[in-house]
């Protein structure tokens, strides 16, 4: 399965829970999330999505540990499973 495939999950899955999952890009910077999920309580969540049993690079995993560092929720997610667990529906 392909990322893409994954990331249009996501998005599916996070309007279903009523929310949206923005996309990201930082100019100047890399190491972006892929998404910024947004729920109407105020929950936000960064999304890095990876294809099956991939894993963040290097430079990503350092920008997940600064928004950590920041109390930041950051999900790394290569499935659909994952997606489903993540953002389970009410």
């Amino acid at each position: 399965m392909k990322e893409s495939a994954i990331e249009r999950h996501l998005v599916r899955r996070v309007r279903k829970c009523g929310g949206e999952a923005f996309k990201i890009q930082f100019l100047g910077r890399s190491g972006a999330p892929d998404r910024l999920v947004m729920f109407p309580d105020g929950e936000v969540v960064w999304v890095e999505l990876k294809a099956p049993g991939k894993k963040a690079k290097p430079h990503q995993s350092r920008m997940h540990a600064v928004l950590r560092e920041m109390q930041h929720a950051v999900e790394v997610l290569d499935s659909i499973e994952g997606i489903d667990k993540a953002f389970p529906l009410n």
